[in-house]
């Protein structure tokens, strides 16, 4: 019998002048684990006139997870961090309470040509750490775990498994890796995984009990114990999960909490514009209508 429990196409999304593959949250499965958020960037080639422009917006109660592929994205937060991130590091900002950020092509990159590919994860925080204090990290991409078994690559991006741990400081039990293979292969994760488990097929295919998956599809296994499965020729995909929190986490624009009452705090609170600012910067993005 197969584990796949559900299969999750990649949707498009507006996320103001950029178009992103969303994953998460999905209709029938708003979380897998702590992860409560996906959203596969590009690949997209920019023109000498097209730049990535996020600018500063609030997040409670989750960190967030920038992985590239390919491009740069140059990281501004409340905190006063200002950090070029590059393919292979690891952007890592804790919410807590309250932050702000702003996501831009580097100046350097703003007047030629370039490409931007990667994923953005936000990771929900444990009951008690959601109103921490914010914090912000950046793991270089040689202190990422990898490693390599029967020609296929892994990268141990955040959190624990295989006997190995990530510098990525997670807060909850999880798990976010890396699996690159060039040539076809049988993969055995057994009891190495734990709590609930999702597959993201980035390139190539995978085949699970006579059945082929492809590319931008996302699989979310009924047993994260039991996973087997056929990697096809220039494949890779990304494995993720974690223990489940007991209690139900509610989403609104960037804010995630256990309590609707926490984020409509947060939302009178950035209305206001009683965050926290990016230092040298001043635009302000207006809390969005709720949709009906």
């Amino acid at each position: 019998m197969s584990n796949i429990q559900l299969i999750i196409e990649e949707r498009p999304a507006d996320i103001g002048n950029f178009l992103v593959g969303r994953l998460l949250p999905f209709r029938e499965k708003r979380m897998v684990g702590p992860f409560a958020f996906i959203d596969h960037m590009g690949p997209a080639k920019l023109s000498d006139h097209e730049n990535m422009d996020v600018p500063p917006h609030p997040h409670i109660g989750l960190s967030t997870l920038t992985y590239l592929f390919e491009g740069s994205i140059m990281h501004r937060d409340s905190l006063g961090s200002a950090v070029e991130i590059k393919p292979g590091q690891v952007n890592w900002m804790t919410a807590g309470k309250g932050i702000v950020h702003s996501e831009r092509t580097p100046e350097y990159l703003r007047h030629s040509e370039k490409m931007l590919h990667g994923l953005q994860i936000w990771v929900a925080l444990p009951k008690h750490l959601e109103q921490g204090e914010p914090s912000f990290h950046h793991v270089e991409a040689e202190d990422i775990p990898h490693w390599e078994s029967d020609g296929v690559q892994f990268r141990l991006i955040a959190g624990e498994a295989f006997g190995r741990k990530s510098a990525v400081p997670v807060y909850s039990p999880l798990y976010l890796i890396e699996i690159k293979s060039t040539s076809a292969q049988t993969i055995n994760i057994g009891s190495d995984l734990f709590g609930e488990s999702g597959m993201y097929i980035l390139e190539g295919n995978v085949s699970n009990d006579g059945h082929i998956f492809g590319p931008k599809q996302l699989l979310v296994a009924k047993d994260a114990q039991l996973c087997s499965f056929e990697m096809g020729e220039n494949t890779t995909v990304y494995i993720f999960g974690g223990e489940p929190f007991p209690e139900e986490r509610f989403i609104f624009w960037n804010f995630v909490a256990s309590s609707k009452e926490i984020i409509e705090a947060a939302k009178q609170k950035w209305t206001a514009q009683e965050f926290d600012k990016v230092p040298g910067e001043t635009e302000f993005v207006p809390l969005p209508k709720p949709r009906f």
